[in-house]
Formats: C-alpha cells, sequence, structure tokens
C-alpha cells in the first residue's frame, strides 16, 4: 500500500481547490462530497469531483471520495453517479458516520455492481469514519464486515456531538482541549479504533486539527495520534501537510535503529538471542524493526 501519512480534504464543489491539491505534497487526496459542500451545492459537487479525478494530473496521489452520510438522500446517488463517471481513478471511498456494518455491506454491493457494469481492473476500497457512539460501540463487526475495508478513521467533530460532550473550538476538530480536559479527552475512542483497526488489517487515521494557523498544537496532536498507533491524519489545510508527513513518516534515528536490529537478526540467524547496543532485542522489537525499515523504504528514506 502507496504512504498513507496525511489525507488532505478538498471540498468537492471548488474546482480551484482541487487543482492546489493535486500539486500539493499530501499522500492522499480526499475530494469531499459530505461537509465541507453546502445542501444546494452537492448535485453540482458530483460532476465537478468526477471532471477533476478525469482531467487533472495527480501525480501518483491516492485518489479518495467522500460521500455523504447513508442517512441522507444524496449518499447512494453520490456512489451511483460519480463512481459511474470517474471510479477507475478512485482508490477508496470514505464512509462518514459508520454506525453498523450494514452500511459498509450497503456501498460494497452496490460497488460490485457497478465494477462489473464498467469493468473496471481494480476494486474500490473503503474507509469507514468511526463518528458517534454507535459507531464505536460496532467498531470490531465494522472492521471486518468487507474485504473491501482498508482503513477506519476517527470523526472528533462528530463523535463530540454524538456523546453530548462540550465543544471547545469553533472548529470542533480537536483544537484548544487541554483547556477543557487535563489529559487527552480522546484517547479512548481512539485506542479502541486502532486496536479493531490493525486486529483486522487495516489502517488507522487520525481526525484533522482544526486551528491550521496553530503548528505547535497540530504537532503535538499528530504525536500522540502516531503515539496510538495512527498510521497518517486528515488535514484540512496545505500548510499543515509537511508537520503531518513528517509526523508519521521514521525519523533518520528511528531508521538506523532498525537497520541495526534487522543487521544483528541476520548475523544471529532465526535462533539465536540478539544483543544490540547492549539491550537485548526480542521478536516483537524485532517485528517493529523491520516495520520501521519497511516503511523508511518505501518512503525512499533508505540508502
Amino acid at each position: 500500500m502507496k504512504p498513507g501519512r496525511s489525507i488532505l480534504s478538498v471540498p468537492g464543489h471548488m474546482d480551484k481547490m482541487h487543482w492546489k491539491a493535486a500539486a500539493s505534497a499530501a499522500d492522499i487526496v480526499m475530494l469531499d462530497l459530505e461537509d465541507s459542500v453546502p445542501a444546494d451545492k452537492k448535485i453540482i459537487a458530483r460532476e465537478i469531483v468526477a471532471n477533476a479525478l478525469l482531467t487533472l494530473d495527480w501525480k501518483g496521489k491516492t485518489l479518495a471520495l467522500r460521500i455523504n452520510s447513508l442517512d441522507t438522500p444524496f449518499a447512494y446517488k453520490d456512489v451511483i453517479q460519480v463512481i459511474e463517471a470517474a471510479g477507475q481513478a478512485i482508490n477508496f471511498i470514505v464512509i462518514p458516520k459508520v454506525s453498523h456494518a450494514g452500511d459498509i455491506h450497503f456501498i460494497a454491493r452496490l460497488l460490485d455492481g457497478i465494477e462489473m457494469e464498467k469493468k473496471f481492473h481494480q476494486p474500490i476500497a473503503i474507509e469507514a469514519a468511526i463518528e458517534t457512539a454507535a459507531g464505536l460501540e460496532q467498531v470490531t463487526s465494522i472492521a471486518r464486515a468487507d474485504r473491501r475495508l482498508r482503513s477506519l478513521s476517527f470523526g472528533i467533530a462528530d463523535y463530540t456531538a454524538s456523546i453530548g460532550a462540550k465543544l471547545t473550538s469553533i472548529s470542533g476538530h480537536g483544537d484548544d482541549e487541554v483547556e477543557l480536559y487535563p489529559g487527552h479527552r480522546w484517547h479512548y475512542p481512539m485506542s479502541r479504533m486502532v486496536m479493531a483497526a490493525k486486529a483486522h488489517g487495516l489502517l488507522a487515521i487520525d481526525a484533522p486539527f482544526g486551528n491550521f494557523k496553530d503548528p505547535r498544537g497540530l504537532k503535538k496532536s499528530a504525536a500522540m495520534a502516531a503515539a496510538l498507533g495512527c498510521d497518517g491524519k486528515w488535514v484540512i489545510h496545505p500548510d499543515q501537510i509537511e508537520i503531518v508527513n513528517k509526523t508519521f513518516s521514521p525519523a533518520p534515528e528511528e531508521i538506523g535503529r532498525a537497520k541495526q536490529i534487522l543487521d544483528a537478526m541476520t548475523v544471529a540467524g532465526p535462533s539465536g538471542a540478539i544483543a544490540v547496543n547492549g539491550q537485548m532485542v526480542d521478536l516483537a522489537t524485532a517485528r517493529l524493526a523491520k516495520r520501521v525499515w519497511d516503511q523508511a523504504r518505501q518512503l525512499g528514506l533508505t540508502e
């Protein structure tokens, strides 16, 4: 799977932003038909998104489409119209506010029919956004719902509303949390989502950080998400991409340590106990080292 550290969310109806997104350093561009698109622009946004997918030079980026939630009159037509028109350019669909495995089944079967009709060569994957109390309660069954699933993502703003928690900022996207709660307010739901994702071989993606003029807050938010096991983070402004990409990339010292461990394992053989810099290395540590090394190689950070 290609790198997915930063996922840039772009309003579907604003074609000027599509050009900027295509030229950005984001690993993934997500063309949005949901929250960022006003109700009176929903229909035209589908046409604009399909045209952008087919005509812009995306420079090898992974491309995603966020449809409207399934409790609206827009979602099913989002899938049918955009996927039929430009599905060959889309890598995965993001389904908002997933609350039940049935939501995944519905979209997966709809994609089955479109792909058979259009004879697409590659199946379109699915990301399930966990944004409600109901979704978090069902997260394990959601994670194992269908072979198309590639990731789970946490939606902090809607989750906040779902549980009736206090809003700390205008954006609702996790900035200014320290003023309200002395610890990491979303530690449990994020950890629960990450556990379900990793238990079923999926990626885990963190919610966006709302204040794009606060790089220090963004860096802290991304670092905590990475520490909890997230693989990437949504961003809502191009200025956030560099910080997020760096945070979710292995640092040079991590890469060097991973190489030391893997080299020592090669010398010791499959049954040998090894020590690196005076510390014993077990199999769990070796697996972590391989993961870091593989990621670094994928990102072109190794020699």
